[in-house]
C-alpha cells in the first residue's frame, strides 16, 4: 500500500473535488433562504444497521467546508449500528451543514456498507488464517474511502495502485512472451530504475506455478480460478517458497473452503464493486 502521507493527500484529493462538483459557484438553495449568520444542529440518524465507517472522513470534510462546525461523536468507525442509532451531532453554521451534507451521506453510505460486507467475509474466515483482501476494482475517483473503509471492516488492502506494486497478470505475461521471460524483465526494470517493488505473479495452472518458482524472486503468486484441489496442491508445491493468493469469483459459499486449502490470501473484488448503500441520514434537530 501507499504511504500514510500519500493516503492522506489522496483524501484531501476527494474532499476538494467532490466539494468542486456538488457545489461549483454556491449552494444557491440554501443562500437563497438561509441567513448566513443562521445556526443549526444535525444529527447522523442510523437507518439500517451493520458496521458504520467514515465517520473520521465526515469530520474532515466538515471541516474542509468550515472549520468552525462542531462535531459530536456518539458511535466511532468500526462500531456495529442499528435503525435509532445516532452516530454523531454537527452543530454551527446552517449553511455550512447543509453544504458538507451530501458529501458526507455519499461517503458513510458507502464506506458503511463496504465495511458491513467485508466484516462479513472476515468472520466467515475466522480460524482459518486466511486474510481477505480488496482489489483494484473501485469506483474511480474514491478509491483512498473505499479501501479505507475495507480496513474498518477487518480486511487487509491489496496494492493501492499501478504504482506502489507489480502485479504480472496473464496479458502481461502473454505480451512478454511468457512466466519466465515476464519475471526477468521485471527484475531488471526494478533494478535499472531503483525501485523496490513487491512482485506478485498470476498463475492459470499448476505447470505455471512450477515455472513462477523456477524463476524466483516472487513476493505472492496468484491462483487464478483454481478449483479446490488445484489450489491445495499449489499450496503444497509453493510451500514456504512465497505467499499464496486465491482469486476468481470467489463469494460467500465459496470463501471458506478455498480458505481451508491453505491460501495466506483471498481476493475478492465484490468487497467494493457490488454493495448496497447503508441506509443513512443527516437530519436538523
Amino acid at each position: 500500500m501507499i504511504s500514510e502521507k500519500q493516503f492522506q493527500e489522496e483524501l484531501e484529493l476527494i474532499i476538494t473535488n467532490a466539494i468542486r462538483e456538488d457545489v461549483g459557484d454556491g449552494d444557491h438553495s440554501s443562500l437563497a433562504c438561509i441567513p448566513s449568520e443562521a445556526k443549526g444542529k444535525a444529527k447522523l440518524l442510523v437507518k439500517d444497521k451493520g458496521i458504520i465507517a467514515g465517520v473520521e472522513f465526515a469530520k474532515r470534510v466538515f471541516n474542509y467546508v468550515d472549520a468552525s462546525l462542531e462535531i459530536e461523536t456518539l458511535i466511532n468507525d468500526g462500531a456495529t449500528v442499528k435503525e435509532g442509532d445516532i452516530v454523531f451531532y454537527v452543530e454551527g453554521s446552517s449553511q455550512s451543514i447543509l453544504k458538507a451534507e451530501r458529501l458526507v451521506l455519499n461517503a458513510m453510505q458507502r464506506m458503511s456498507a463496504i465495511a458491513t460486507k467485508t466484516q462479513r467475509y472476515v468472520k466467515l474466515l475466522e480460524g482459518t488464517g486466511t486474510k481477505i483482501l480488496d482489489t483494484r476494482k473501485t469506483t474511480p475517483g474514491i478509491r483512498a474511502i473505499e479501501k479505507w473503509a475495507v480496513k474498518i471492516g477487518g480486511g487487509e488492502n491489496h496494492r493501492f495502485a499501478l504504482y506502489d506494486m507489480i502485479m504480472l497478470k496473464d496479458n502481461h505475461i502473454d505480451f512478454a512472451g511468457g512466466i519466465s521471460q515476464a519475471i526477468e524483465k521485471t527484475k531488471k526494470y526494478l533494478k535499472e530504475t531503483k525501485r523496490d517493488l513487491k512482485i506478485i505473479v498470476e498463475a492459470r495452472d499448476l505447470q505455471e506455478v512450477e515455472v513462477i518458482l523456477k524463476a524466483g524472486g516472487v513476493y505472492r503468486i496468484l491462483l487464478d480460478n483454481f478449483n479446490y484441489e488445484e489450489t491445495r496442491k499449489a499450496v503444497k508445491l509453493i510451500s514456504n517458497e512465497c505467499l499464496t493468493e486465491s482469486s476468481g469469483g470467489i463469494n460467500e459459499k465459496t470463501l471458506r473452503l478455498y480458505a481451508e486449502c491453505g491460501v495466506d490470501y483471498i481476493s475478492s473484488g465484490a468487497l467494493t464493486h457490488s454493495i448496497y448503500n447503508m441506509d443513512l441520514s443527516l437530519k436538523a434537530v
